[in-house]
């Protein structure tokens, strides 16, 4: 292993000390996202299911206008943070398209699996600034507010009776 060269500065601390200070903090920074998303789950999990899919529709399409505005906006001062909002607006829009549910064109994916794809889609959006590196920039607030705000309607959202019915009934008929 080769040594390390340091440059020492005035109140003795090395640049290899500094670095390493810069890189505990930014690691704190970056535990911020399922951190959010998780205490969003906590504060969801207690309170009953109560929104229905019509609700988590309007509200999925609203989200998709946010991603895709949010793009317009950050195009000149950011433009890593204006691919992100493109990203998943559009991740969101092609799943609100193909799930069951009102505002769905074509039933490929149940409103089940749409609540579960819902999560992985928060946590995508939530992790979109560090993954395309402007996790230091102030666009990074946005992405997980939205991450946070898609968790908990995912967890608020219900599954109607009549398709966890449709379900237990497939399951049953494969078995």
């Amino acid at each position: 292993m080769e040594p390390v060269e340091t440059e020492m500065y005035a109140g003795g601390e090395s640049d290899l000390y500094l670095h390493s200070l810069r890189r505990r903090s930014q690691s704190r920074k970056e535990t911020l996202m399922p951190i959010l998303n998780r205490a969003a789950k906590l504060i969801a999990k207690p309170v009953p299911r109560m929104m229905k899919p019509k609700t988590h529709a309007v509200l999925d399409y609203i989200s998709v206008g946010a991603f895709l505005t949010s793009a317009l906006w950050f195009w000149k001062r950011n433009k890593r943070a204006a691919v992100a909002g493109l990203i998943c607006g559009g991740a969101e829009l092609v799943v609100d398209l193909l799930t069951d549910y009102p505002g769905g064109v074509k039933p490929v994916i149940s409103y089940r699996k749409h609540l579960e794809i819902d999560l992985g889609l928060a946590a995508v959006a939530a992790t979109m600034p560090e993954f395309l590196f402007f996790n230091n920039d102030p666009e990074k607030k946005f992405f997980l507010t939205q991450g946070a705000i898609t968790t908990l309607a995912s967890e608020l959202s219900q599954v109607p009776t009549s398709q966890l019915a449709e379900e237990r009934k497939k399951r049953l008929q494969a078995a």
